[in-house]
């Protein structure tokens, strides 16, 4: 718990934090946009993207500018000994990401980056899942086990990210409501270092979410060096989230019983629609990792028409299941699981019912107009 005397102290910090972060990727956003239409970085439309205009990539630089000083100004460093590794991972990522928004990176080299990425935070800062806290009744982990299934979520989460980011808005706009979720629990059980760092990242996101999300004339996206590490720092956060709940007092008042299942909630959106479209691939015979237009902002950009209105429908979704998550934190993992994807089941059929039935009422249309 946070000491009452230096709980102003800490939250100042936190509070400077943000505003520093959020001014760094603010003022680097202009500079980044000027750049990138000098050497002409753009991502161009084609038949698997959403957008129709041509726009400047690299946003994820300021992202990462703004999160990286930020967080060596502010954090005390001493106090959180796997920092180095995760700063050493992060630039890692940088670069796998610029290579591939600028010239593209094959999925192998992409992979293998990720993986050396995962496996520094995992083996040399310590950051791993160290157990299952009682779901299929197991607990601690054995050294193999742990390190495998870290690295898996790890790359999985990283991944996840990188899929969703089809529409304006939607990485950003989840990394900052998981952001804020996991940063806001840090701070009520006194990890405040890692409360920070949650902050400094939403610092960041909402300054590129302002151009992303609402500028027309700026308008810029994260490209694969905003995706990569955003997935990559929430990995973080979420092997943290269940580290600290398997050590805690399970006396305490923000002790989380179902704490692997809470933070699949928390994720939810990235995590359950990259796990859906890939079984959906495989049932279709074609590789789950080909791209397509099957993803849930796929869907509901066609419905709504607007990056704006399926953004804002897929993050309320995820404010609704971040709510319910923690309200139903007290229940078994599995029940907990089961819960969360009977509702994300549910909610995500909808959109591809009506997309469906939309289908098909245009191939009738079509069919009756030829005969006519």
């Amino acid at each position: 718990m946070i000491i009452p005397e230096v709980a102003q102290e800490t939250s100042i910090t936190i509070i400077e934090g943000f505003i520093v972060a959020f001014i760094i990727t603010y003022m680097s956003i202009p500079s980044i946009l000027d750049v990138a239409k000098l050497k002409n970085l753009y991502d161009v439309p084609n038949g698997r993207t959403s957008h129709l205009e041509t726009t400047p990539t690299l946003g994820g630089i300021a992202i990462f500018a703004g999160f990286i000083i930020s967080s060596m100004i502010f954090l005390d460093i001493p106090k959180m000994p796997y920092f180095q590794f995760a700063m050493a991972s992060a630039v890692i990522i940088f670069f796998l990401g610029l290579k591939d928004d600028i010239s593209e990176l094959s999925p192998l080299k992409k992979l293998i980056g990720e993986i050396i990425a995962a496996g520094i935070i995992i083996d040399l800062g310590g950051i791993r899942i160290i157990s299952l806290h009682g779901f299929l009744g197991i607990y601690a982990l054995s050294p193999t086990f742990s390190d495998f299934l870290s690295l898996f979520v790890v790359i999985a989460i990283i991944n996840a990210f990188n899929l969703i980011d089809g529409i304006d808005g939607l990485s950003s706009g989840v990394g900052i409501l998981a952001s804020f979720a996991f940063g806001i629990w840090f701070y009520l059980t006194g990890h405040v270092e890692l409360a920070a760092m949650s902050a400094i990242l939403v610092g960041a996101l909402l300054a590129f979410f302002r151009f992303n999300f609402f500028s027309r004339s700026k308008k810029i996206f994260m490209g694969d060096i905003g995706s990569l590490l955003l997935g990559f720092m929430l990995s973080i956060f979420a092997i943290k989230f269940n580290e600290i709940n398997a050590t805690m007092n399970t006396g305490s008042i923000y002790f989380i019983n179902a704490a692997p299942s809470v933070s699949i909630g928390i994720l939810i959106i990235p995590v359950f629609d990259t796990v859906r479209v890939m079984l959906v691939r495989m049932m279709k015979g074609v590789s789950p990792f080909k791209p397509d237009k099957r993803h849930l902002h796929h869907y509901l950009l066609e419905i709504t028409g607007s990056h704006h209105k399926a953004t804002l429908i897929l993050l309320s979704f995820n404010v609704f299941f971040i709510i319910l998550s923690f309200w139903l934190s007290d229940l078994s993992i599995g029940d907990h699981i089961l819960i969360l994807i009977f509702m994300a089941g549910t909610l995500s059929f909808i959109p591809y019912y009506m997309v469906r039935r939309r289908h098909k009422k245009d191939i009738v249309g079509q069919y009756t107009a030829n005969i006519d």
